[in-house]
């Protein structure tokens, strides 16, 4: 007499196997959110001020460029793959940023010997500044550093003409971000300028009453009585 196969054991849960084995591969490759994680200055608070080293015996200041827009781009570091892509990137569109006034720099807790190294190496026609002793301070004051990983995030802020953050993004570190968020702010920026230059009814000049035409006279009679 043939034996009777046992019956399968039910999952906790009460489902099928199939059915939990793509849950678990979301939660998985769901993205760790740690106390670690950076938190970037929201859009609207004041941008904060700082001095870096642009070059080993040149530094540059955010107040440089007061009256003008601002990227900043902050990277992991130089030479790795995803920062080359993605500064590449903005050296290529470099025009469009500057078709809107704006100025692109990039900060990295990376020493002024190294990044002038690495701007000559690929070229770049913008700055990039030495966020490196006291190591990530500017980044910190962005909400953009890493303390596990003791480096930037990758975070993108758009300040407009006072200073001011108007836009904000924090990448993955192995994802480039691109510049279409950054173009789409500017934009915004470039929008919002123009409205305010468009002149409205209260600016139109006063204009004083008003004169009301005269009659006009009456054609003087040319005609001549008949000689009877």
């Amino acid at each position: 007499m043939p034996a009777k196969k046992s019956p399968r054991p039910a999952t906790k849960s009460g489902g099928s196997r199939r059915s939990s084995a793509p849950s678990a591969a979301r939660a998985a490759s769901a993205p760790r959110v740690t106390d670690d994680s950076p938190r970037l200055l929201p859009a609207g608070m004041k941008a904060p001020a700082f001095t870096l080293r642009s070059t080993p015996d040149q530094s540059v200041s955010l107040s440089d460029f007061l009256g003008r827009p601002v990227i900043l781009a902050f990277y992991p570091a130089d030479w790795s793959p995803t920062c080359g892509d993605q500064l590449a990137l903005y050296n290529e569109v470099l025009p469009e940023f500057q078709r809107f006034n704006a100025e692109l720099i990039g900060i990295s807790v990376d020493g002024a010997w190294c990044h002038a190294a690495y701007a000559k190496a690929r070229n770049f026609h913008f700055p990039l500044l030495a966020d490196f002793e006291p190591k990530g301070a500017v980044a910190k004051a962005y909400g953009a550093y890493t303390p596990t990983a003791g480096m930037s995030g990758r975070a993108l802020f758009v300040l407009d003409a006072k200073g001011t953050i108007r836009w904000s993004y924090l990448s993955p570190m192995g994802v480039n971000p691109g510049a279409d968020g950054i173009l789409a702010a500017l934009e915004g920026l470039a929008g919002e300028t123009q409205a305010a230059r468009r002149p409205t009814a209260a600016d139109a000049p006063a204009r004083g009453p008003e004169r009301t035409a005269r009659p006009a006279r009456p054609a003087a009679q040319t005609s001549r009585r008949e000689a009877r």
